[in-house]
């Protein structure tokens, strides 16, 4: 069956007019208001050792089906993504997606990843000025960080994405990413105030990669693994609404108080006890862009740490809707233009190849 150039553009046009139409819908449900049943984290850089563990334990536990570094064999992936369909395949990653590469020196030993990145989610870093003897010290002192996806309450990757491929639960409010409805605009990567969305730009068939807070693990009644198996407390796992009043607890507490530091979850009877340490300037999370269900506490304030200050307390989808409103007809438009400047510059080839043959049969 052959269908005609005319037939063809019109069937792009009405589908630029469909996705248009879409995308103010999707718009309208971004809530700004934190979900009832959210969950997160809390993260208190002061209990962090700096073992790593999350990260190893992100890598593994992830690197299953449902998990946010699992990934299909590139036709299956190909053939769901041409017909926007999730997959149905089950088998396990032979390994995690481990970084050993790249690092002069490191021969594959061990992962050797410097930044987060399409086969990592979830990073430690370190902090250190001058001599770095005291811990949790602006100066001369060390800390750990560390950075994956924050989990806005009104999350401007989710606004952007024309494709629809990034979603935030409306129960829980994680968010999340099916790659297959994504495009590969990375409009996601533009509009993160963190810059944490990565792509794999090494990948045959690239896909775009974040922590997803193991939405996967969730459904079977487990939580996020790098809380799971932080030996410290550095990191523990609850419903947002519990973890900030935590996070506050803790922020006003007279340095030097002996306190139980739960592990792991925000509920737990498993408990380490040690003194609390001197914060830095505010519980981060509580109103950047809007808020988010990760938090984060410091001895070191996060300027200095890296962190972006320049951030708004406001919402960023109400910044970002006027222009993200227009990306289908730019989609449409710019087709719309290749194909026109295509035919123009066949329809001049074929003349030029028509007035080549007359000249030959002179």
């Amino acid at each position: 069956m052959s269908i005609s150039r005319r037939n063809f553009l019109k069937g792009v046009a009405s589908s630029g007019v469909v996705l248009a139409a879409g995308v103010p819908a999707a718009e309208a449900r971004m809530s700004k208001e934190l979900p009832p049943d959210a969950v997160g984290l809390l993260y208190d850089a002061t209990l962090c050792s700096g073992c790593k563990s999350c990260m190893v334990n992100c890598k593994i536990h992830n690197s299953v089906p449902g998990g946010a570094l699992y990934k299909d064999a590139l036709v299956p992936s190909f053939t769901d993504s041409v017909l926007c369909r999730e997959s149905d395949k089950t088998e396990q990653m032979k390994s995690p997606p481990y970084e050993t590469t790249g690092i002069k020196g490191n021969d594959g030993i061990w992962d050797a990843t410097q930044d987060l990145s399409g086969s990592t989610l979830n990073i430690i870093k370190a902090y250190r000025s001058g001599t770095g003897e005291k811990k949790d010290t602006p100066v001369n002192g060390h800390s750990f960080l560390k950075q994956q996806c924050l989990h806005c309450i009104s999350p401007a990757c989710v606004s952007v994405c024309p494709a629809g491929a990034f979603i935030k639960d409306p129960k829980n409010g994680i968010v999340y990413y099916e790659a297959y409805r994504c495009i590969g605009c990375r409009y996601c990567q533009i509009a993160c105030p963190f810059n944490v969305p990565r792509y794999e730009w090494g990948a045959l068939w690239p896909e775009v990669r974040k922590c997803q807070l193991c939405r996967h693990r969730l459904a079977e009644g487990k939580y996020a693994a790098c809380a799971e198996f932080c030996p410290t407390g550095a990191t523990i796992f609850g419903k947002v609404t519990d973890l900030r009043e935590e996070a506050k607890k803790r922020f006003v507490m007279k340095p030097g108080t002996i306190f139980q530091f739960p592990l792991n979850t925000l509920g737990s009877k498993e408990t380490t006890t040690r003194p609390v340490a001197t914060y830095a300037d505010r519980v981060y999370g509580l109103t950047e862009a809007g808020g988010t269900q990760n938090l984060m506490l410091s001895g070191i304030p996060f300027d200095l740490l890296g962190f972006n200050k320049d951030i708004p307390a406001s919402a960023l989808p109400d910044l970002t809707w006027k222009y993200i409103a227009k990306v289908p007809w730019v989609f449409l438009g710019v087709f719309l233009g290749g194909t026109a400047l295509h035919l123009i510059t066949s329809k001049k080839g074929q003349d030029s190849a028509d007035s080549e043959k007359e000249d030959r049969h002179d």
